[in-house]
């Protein structure tokens, strides 16, 4: 099973956070190699972005009702928008990746690290076709509420927690580590035509793609590094 890393090539916080990533793998007794896959940078992002025909539409300030969904958005905290434009393009990208490819792949950011030994076989055998299996702990808002919400479900791989009104973008614990098969990949890109380039997480919520999963054992967490994206 093919393994990457989005690392910011040049910048000391990613490529650091890259190596105790692939130690901590080999720690825990995994059998993974992750691949330190270059991520699109802020100096590129725009380009990228049109030359793959998308528009963001995505607020920036304030909040904002999305007609097309109907969902409500808020934006996020973004000092340079080309570096939160970059992130959701190097996702984007592995997701055109996993579907040419046609097999089920594993993403991480840079600041995952392993904390338990992963056996991916019963994850991709389920029927969600995005899997999140990080800790929600520091990786996402009410993290509090989203882990109770998961270890009081005792299926192993289990749908999205609902900890918000409907018509708020509910996902993954943001996508520092997650399983994504074809079908996945396929919606994203489509959802990315659809309604146009959000922040990854933001698209990657459970009223636009379906099947959405979480795993019970979290068996990554992130390392609390500064923030590439925010700043």
């Amino acid at each position: 099973m093919k393994a990457y890393a989005i690392v910011i090539k040049g910048n000391k916080v990613s490529m650091d956070g890259y190596d105790a990533l692939v130690e901590s793998s080999k720690s825990v007794g995994n059998d993974l190699e992750i691949e330190n896959y270059q991520a699109t940078t802020a100096e590129f992002a725009d380009v990228t972005l049109k030359g793959n025909g998308l528009k963001w539409t995505y607020p920036w300030e304030g909040r904002t009702i999305d007609f097309a969904s109907g969902l409500k958005l808020s934006a996020y905290p973004t000092t340079y928008r080309e570096r939160r434009i970059a992130c959701f393009m190097s996702h984007f990208r592995l997701w055109h990746e996993c579907k040419k490819i046609n097999e089920p792949i594993i993403v991480f950011e840079h600041d995952a690290i392993f904390v338990h030994k992963l056996d991916p076989e019963p994850i991709i055998n389920s029927k969600y076709d995005v899997i999140g299996i990080n800790n929600p702990l520091m990786a996402t808002r009410k993290a509090q509420l989203y882990h109770k919400m998961i270890k009081e479900n005792n299926e192993e791989i289990q749908p999205v927690p609902t900890i918000d009104e409907f018509n708020i973008p509910q996902g993954l614990a943001g996508n520092s580590a997650y399983i994504i098969k074809p079908n996945g990949a396929k919606n994203l890109i489509d959802a990315a035509d659809q309604y146009g380039a959000w922040p990854n997480d933001a698209l990657m919520c459970k009223q636009i793609i379906p099947n959405l999963g979480v795993t019970r054992k979290f068996y990554t967490k992130v390392q609390g590094l500064p923030s590439t994206t925010t700043g």
